[in-house]
């Protein structure tokens, strides 16, 4: 049996551009998707460690606090409207990325790779992004900056540079 592939630090870095960069520029989801799918180790959970800590990022960029909390009824509804989850499968999945981007913030890392297994499909990444996309939504909404100012910010804060057609 061969053993799994790993994801490189340049793998994880190419990731966290790609989201970023992709969100700057306003580039489609479908097109990061893309560029993200090819990044993905089959029967492994990257790259939704990084889209998830950066989704933990935009929660911090909001400004979210207990005392000022993010109103999580209808989220998706009302921040990915154009991404419709149907069926009971995708509603728990985007539920869960979501849920895990806030625990993520709060200091609490679940186990992935576990939590994701009984899935019986290798997509955690894809929810991931989602998770991302809504929350850089509400810290643009809450923040009153665009999208592409939140996603900015968050690759300052990292230290990463994008390499965007406006850069």
């Amino acid at each position: 049996m061969a053993p799994n592939k790993q994801p490189t630090p340049e793998d994880r870095s190419d990731a966290i551009r790609i989201a970023l960069a992709g969100l700057a520029s306003g580039e489609e989801s479908d097109e990061i998707l893309s560029k993200l799918g090819a990044l993905h180790i089959r029967y492994n959970t990257f790259p939704a460690e990084e889209l998830l800590e950066l989704a933990s990022d935009a929660i911090d960029e909001s400004g979210a606090t207990p005392a000022d909390p993010i109103d999580c009824e209808g989220i998706r509804e009302r921040f990915l409207p154009e991404h419709l989850f149907s069926g009971n499968t995708q509603h728990h999945k985007s539920k869960y990325a979501i849920s895990v981007a806030a625990m993520i913030h709060g200091g609490v890392y679940p186990d992935l790779l576990d939590d994701a297994a009984w899935w019986q499909a290798d997509d955690l990444w894809t929810y991931s992004y989602f998770a991302l996309l809504l929350y850089i939504r509400v810290a643009a909404e809450r923040t009153g900056q665009s999208v592409e100012e939140v996603a900015r910010s968050i690759a300052d804060r990292r230290g990463v540079t994008l390499i965007t057609p406006e850069s």
